[in-house]
């Protein structure tokens, strides 16, 4: 399998152009990579262009390559978004990097009540930016035509609001409603994916948000972790909207 890299400077070519890669994505692709002239590499600036390319020239600073391949791919609409819930250790991140892979079109931290890890301070940036940092990492692994954003730390309140105009369901193990039952959405809002931290969603979020117009869904009869809950609720969904 090609190498993919991603720039997002990266502007719309043509085969037999010649382009160029630089900055920490050409030093890791030459001193890490290796990669070397002759080469056949991926591409993309995150924003739905992969150019299928062999490489030139190569030095630490800069990487020039010819296009062979031009590929566009349109954003996936219906969007799905995961909301995941602060946890303690790399829980959260370990379904932020499984659901890249997956295939969510973008990420929200969310500040639980019960979240045990917290976003404080100058924290928040470093926070978001670590999220960013093992979303790219997860979208070059998985060659994703498309990157998705991370956003900033949310309240329950700022996720009530967003749950008036998205199609927002709240994954809890004693909902009466399987996420499987769920049926194609009829239109194209986001479908927004809550998941708490390791306590679960608290009561009072639960309730705020459902008068807000979230639903309630589980993902069958036992209860996964944190980390694997999103997961596998983006893998099932992928099933519904015939992504997969």
């Amino acid at each position: 399998m090609a190498h993919f890299f991603l720039s997002e400077t990266l502007g719309t070519a043509t085969v037999g152009q010649t382009v160029r890669l630089d900055g920490a994505e050409a030093k890791h692709a030459v001193t890490v990579s290796r990669v070397r002239p002759g080469e056949t590499l991926l591409l993309g600036n995150g924003a739905g262009l992969v150019l299928g390319v062999t490489v030139l020239t190569v030095d630490p600073a800069e990487l020039t390559a010819r296009v062979d391949e031009v590929r566009e791919s349109a954003a996936q609409t219906p969007r799905i978004v995961l909301v995941q819930a602060l946890a303690k250790g790399d829980r959260d991140e370990l379904a932020v990097q499984a659901a890249t892979e997956l295939g969510i079109d973008g990420v929200i931290p969310w500040a639980a009540a019960r979240s045990v890890a917290r976003w404080e301070g100058a924290k928040v940036a470093k926070g978001q930016a670590r999220w960013a940092a093992i979303v790219r990492e997860a979208s070059k692994q998985s060659i994703r035509p498309w990157l998705p954003a991370v956003s900033t730390l949310t309240s329950t309140r700022q996720l009530a609001t967003l749950a008036a105009t998205t199609r927002m369901l709240l994954l809890e193990p004693t909902a009466s409603i399987r996420l499987t039952a769920v049926g194609v959405p009829t239109d194209d809002r986001d479908i927004v994916l809550v998941v708490g931290p390791e306590g679960g969603i608290a009561p009072s979020e639960l309730e705020a948000l459902e008068a807000a117009g979230a639903s309630r869904v589980r993902l069958g009869d036992t209860v996964l972790r944190t980390s694997t809950a999103g997961p596998a609720a983006v893998a099932i969904l992928n099933a519904t909207l015939g992504r997969w």
